[in-house]
């Protein structure tokens, strides 16, 4: 593949793939074998981790086109072999998160694709795309199930943090950029349409009560977890 011409972005901004996407793939095995080898990148490389969670919902079934977006991550990879994750001595311990949601984005399922990222300090530490279990009705319902579930992760790594004698004093923030998610953990009353993520909205109220937590809008232009959820232009991909 060595051949192939580099692209600046790992996948394109078209709607997702769906399972039924054109003729199968001559060679399963050489898919899923490629396939697995990007995850294992994704440990040091969140640029790529949205489009090989992608990728690799496909390997019971692949199709030409997936492989396509395949190769197109590898093109990236050849491209940006320059690129590393790097930390630095930081004057703050501050936990800071990002979380986003594509709200019913699979074409076959139409569940969400919740992403986010933390940073301890000045360095990114923890980051996540994964397609939701379950469907929601509303954005704003996707969107609060990614913070419950950023703000499960920060609660781990502050126990570990506390557990390597380096406690967290001050509260994690989460930045959202929906303004109805914001609302919802705001607003004491319990509505008809959110029960089903009821479980959520306490736990995310205990976090807060607790002093553990601060919930936080973002403009969408600066939600850093948007590159987890969707393609996104060189622009906006390059900000990353």
């Amino acid at each position: 593949m060595s051949s192939y011409k580099s692209t600046s972005t790992p996948v394109d901004t078209k709607p997702k793939l769906g399972a039924a996407a054109g003729a199968p793939y001559k060679d399963p095995t050489r898919y899923r074998s490629l396939a697995r080898a990007l995850q294992y990148l994704t440990f040091t490389r969140p640029d790529i981790a949205y489009v090989v969670q992608q990728v690799c919902l496909f390997m019971h079934d692949p199709r030409v086109k997936h492989m396509n977006a395949l190769k197109r991550i590898i093109r990236y990879i050849q491209n940006t072999l320059n690129y590393d994750l790097h930390l630095y001595p930081s004057s703050t311990s501050t936990l800071v998160s990002y979380t986003n949601a594509d709200w019913g984005g699979c074409p076959d399922t139409r569940r969400s694709t919740s992403g986010y990222c933390m940073f301890l300090g000045n360095n990114l530490v923890l980051w996540s795309a994964k397609r939701q279990s379950t469907l929601f009705r509303s954005s704003a319902e996707a969107e609060y199930r990614g913070v419950a579930n950023v703000i499960s992760e920060s609660c781990w790594l502050r126990n570990l943090l506390l557990e390597l004698h380096c406690p967290i004093q001050k509260a994690t923030l989460v930045y959202c950029d929906n303004v109805s998610v914001i609302y919802l953990f705001g607003n004491p009353v319990q509505h008809q349409r959110t029960k089903h993520i009821e479980m959520d909205i306490h736990f995310v109220r205990e976090k807060v009560a607790r002093g553990q937590v601060r919930v936080c809008h973002v403009p969408s232009r600066y939600q850093i977890a948007n590159i987890f959820t969707k393609g996104l232009p060189s622009v906006l991909f390059e900000d990353f």
